[in-house]
């Protein structure tokens, strides 16, 4: 185990070998209200949203040793009985009756470099034990999906029979559409995009807009449990927000998924079934209007 000299001093603080050391975050601006100190290479430093990995693995900004302040507000200092480098992880053990296993994971999200710090709980309910299936959905051979050309990081159906067809969208992230009309519309959200657009109002002009398709859905790329684990705003109030949408626009749901790959399922079998449903059922057609097109245009002849 990589560690500094005992009793070699953080601040005014002395860092044990054998010590995590939590703060308060001095800078206001920052999202990340802590600050994570590890004995690792002379005291390796990260700004993180939590002081434990209770409920959810916690996002970590590493940063340079230098960050940690002077005088820091200490929150926690917990002894460790192991802090060692394992390939991409570092595996922290601490000396104590619960809470004693957790791990700082490097690893890569959406493209770029990012670091989680998680625990046996929280990875175990971040990785449902479930194999997703290969089968076409609705039997369909190739699914054209329309994906929002705004929008990042998208979805890339690797696995399933789809081809994805960069587009502009009035409203939503992923579409199918018959006759060149949308008739389902999905709208991606991670947990902290779905707090901010509720909080700032910017959900219910989405779900209005998605709730005029004659389909539509929003779906969240983690468990609904995520919603009281936000630690910018009171809980309580995002729930009944969520509620309060959820009964104004009950044909918009709001779906919760574990993770990314599940929603991505998910996305992908609600938009088949969404897209066999108007091609096949006649009062779908009716309702999105190309039986009477069809009837008008064979009138004319």
């Amino acid at each position: 185990m990589e560690a500094p000299p005992p009793g070699s001093s953080v601040g005014s603080v002395k860092l044990q070998a054998v010590e995590l050391l939590l703060a308060r975050n001095p800078d206001p601006s920052s999202s990340l209200p802590y600050l994570l100190r590890l004995p690792l290479d002379g005291g390796l430093v990260f700004r993180t949203k939590g002081t434990w990995p209770r409920t959810s693995a916690l996002y970590c900004h590493p940063v340079d040793p230098s960050e940690w302040p002077d005088a820091p507000e200490i929150v926690e200092r917990v002894g460790l009985r192991s802090c060692a480098r394992r390939g991409a992880a570092i595996d922290v053990i601490c000396d104590r009756g619960r809470e004693q296993r957790s791990q700082i994971v490097f690893t890569k999200a959406r493209g770029r470099d990012v670091v989680f710090w998680q625990s046996a709980r929280t990875r175990k309910q971040s990785r449902p034990d479930v194999a997703v299936p290969t089968a076409r959905a609705q039997g369909i051979s190739e699914l054209e999906i329309l994906v929002d050309a705004h929008e990042r990081y998208p979805y890339r159906f690797a696995t399933q029979r789809v081809r994805a067809v960069r587009r502009g969208l009035p409203c939503g992230d992923y579409a199918v559409t018959m006759d060149g009309r949308i008739v389902c519309a999905v709208e991606r959200k991670s947990i902290d995009d779905l707090v901010a657009s509720l909080t700032s109002g910017r959900l219910r002009y989405a779900l209005a807009e998605l709730a005029a398709l004659p389909r539509a859905a929003v779906v969240v790329e983690e468990g609904y449990s995520r919603v009281f684990a936000v630690k910018y705003t009171r809980a309580s109030g995002v729930a009944d927000g969520l509620a309060e949408l959820q009964i104004r626009w009950p044909n918009v749901p709001i779906v919760h998924c574990e993770t990314r790959k599940l929603a991505e399922e998910w996305t992908y079998r609600y938009l088949a079934a969404a897209y066999v449903w108007a091609c096949d059922e006649p009062a779908a057609q009716a309702r999105i209007g190309t039986l009477s097109e069809r009837a008008d245009a064979s009138s004319e002849r």
